[in-house]
């Protein structure tokens, strides 16, 4: 076995090994097993919110933007940083105490305890559309384990698939939130790491920045001007960041956490995690464009095959190893806790809320439930990945853009408008969804002269939906 095999299988056998001892406070009930009981430290919420955020779009998609298109990609980094500093210093802590007061686990849970819902249909409509994003959201992530295992390992990215799904399944089925959270602190340190040595090993080995900087210009004039992609595409870029708040697997960070006096410590690390693993993320683009001038270089001739294969040319096998880890660090963070809030909606809100009506169950019972419904969601991700065909950039950035347009802005207009109604909000979650895929899959939206990321106008159409129909309704109510 050779020494970058043995690195990365220290790695999964940690995993398991957290899986297990989490194994016994995640069986108690859905609350430990969704929220980890609201138990969390300041650390764990800070970098688990970062790492489960970031997913493989960052160490595999990310990378080949920056490869692709030089400096520009770094738009994509603020918007997201900025919007997600913003949420843990005001958003977040409204959301820990009301969720809290009101008994909320999931989404759904406070939705319904905020806006009202007792025929069901707000906590429905967001199952359904937790669960279709979700789905493609984890499939993404398993695609980018097959990736991986096939530019680092020679395994054939069929084979890489079946076993990302089969080591995100292991642990997340015993462990359930606790474990995913804590496992979440390990990968992040792990994107830190790779984040941090490989762009600066490269660099050096290739002669230094200047030598760096000339060869990637060489290779594309326009690398590093910062207006190269036009201001629609920019836009896009930078509205990245208003998928956050309605991301749950984030979201749900700031509900976990012990204290909400503790989200300001949380915001301040979170922010610093952010900011290094994208400018090292960025760098390592482009000092791949400097090694490989050409993407026929790179396996399958795939830009997102950038990261795993400058690593490989670059570092010991040993260290190469740990660099593979963390790849499976960023792809696992998000999968785990995709899986969690999709099967906390079909378990918690459909079964305990709709299907029982508050029954008395045996909470032991509904784990055991959530733990089957895992299973289901990663086959059902297994399926949905073979026969997807976008790159993983893409595809996490349209499940992330469905998320973030339908639950984004009813949940803070929610938070922070009394005026927001059911009515409202299942407008704007309609809306939102709606524009996400006709911007995607319609030529006409598709055109140059609309050249923006579809979460942009999706969440502009959805706020819009969500004020206009919660006024239309409190007049109706009033008259």
């Amino acid at each position: 076995m050779n020494l970058s095999a043995i690195g990365f299988i220290a790695y999964l056998l940690a995993l398991v090994v957290i899986g297990v001892v989490s194994a016994r406070a995640s069986s108690e009930g859905v609350g430990s097993y969704f929220l980890a009981g609201r138990s969390l430290n300041r650390w764990v919420v800070a970098l688990s919110a970062v790492a489960s955020g970031r997913s493989a779009w960052l160490l595999l998609g990310f990378v080949g933007v920056a490869y692709t298109n030089g400096i520009t990609a770094m738009w994509a980094a603020v918007g997201y940083i900025t919007v997600e500093c913003l949420m843990f210093f005001f958003y977040a802590p409204k959301l820990r105490q009301y969720t809290e007061e009101n008994d909320c686990i999931t989404i759904p849970d406070f939705f319904a305890a905020k806006l009202g819902d007792k025929g069901g249909y707000l906590r429905r409509l967001l199952v359904v559309i937790i669960a279709v994003f979700m789905v493609a959201y984890v499939s993404a992530q398993f695609v980018a384990g097959g990736k991986a295992f096939f530019s680092s390992f020679g395994i054939d990215e069929t084979t890489g698939v079946f076993l990302t799904a089969a080591i995100i399944l292991t642990y997340t089925l015993l462990g359930g939130f606790m474990a995913v959270s804590k496992t979440d602190v390990i990968q992040a340190f792990c994107m830190l790491l790779a984040l941090v040595v490989l762009p600066v090993i490269a660099i050096l080995n290739f002669g230094g920045w200047a030598t760096v900087y000339e060869a990637s210009m060489a290779a594309n004039t326009s690398f590093f001007d910062p207006a190269a992609l036009g201001l629609g595409a920019t836009i896009g870029l930078l509205g990245i960041g208003l998928g956050s708040p309605g991301n749950p697997h984030i979201v749900v960070r700031f509900m976990s956490i012990r204290k909400k006096e503790d989200l300001w410590f949380a915001a301040i690390i979170g922010t610093f995690w952010n900011v290094v693993l994208a400018a090292g993320a960025l760098l390592i683009g482009i000092a791949a464009r400097a090694y490989f001038p050409e993407a026929s270089m790179l396996p399958g001739a795939d830009a997102e095959q950038a990261f795993p294969h400058l690593a490989s040319q670059v570092l010991h096998p040993l260290l190469f190893g740990l660099i593979i880890a963390a790849i499976f660090s960023a792809i696992m963070s998000s999968a785990d806790s995709q899986l969690l809030v999709a099967a906390s909606g079909f378990v918690r809100d459909l079964y305990q809320k709709l299907y029982l009506k508050e029954k008395e169950v045996d909470e032991k019972k509904l784990v055991l439930l959530s733990r089957i419904v895992v299973l289901l969601l990663v086959a059902a991700a297994l399926v949905f990945g073979f026969l997807a065909e976008d790159v993983v950039f893409w595809l996490v950035l349209f499940a992330w853009a469905g998320l973030g347009a339908t639950i984004g802005p009813p949940s803070l207009l929610a938070m922070f408008w009394d005026g927001t109604t059911r009515a409202g909000a299942m407008a704007g979650m309609v809306t939102g969804g709606t524009l996400v895929f006709l911007w995607k899959l319609v030529p006409f939206f598709r055109a140059e002269i609309w050249d923006m990321y579809e979460l942009v106008p999706a969440f502009i159409g959805s706020a819009a939906a969500t004020i206009l129909v919660s006024l239309s309704s409190v007049q109706r109510e009033r008259g």
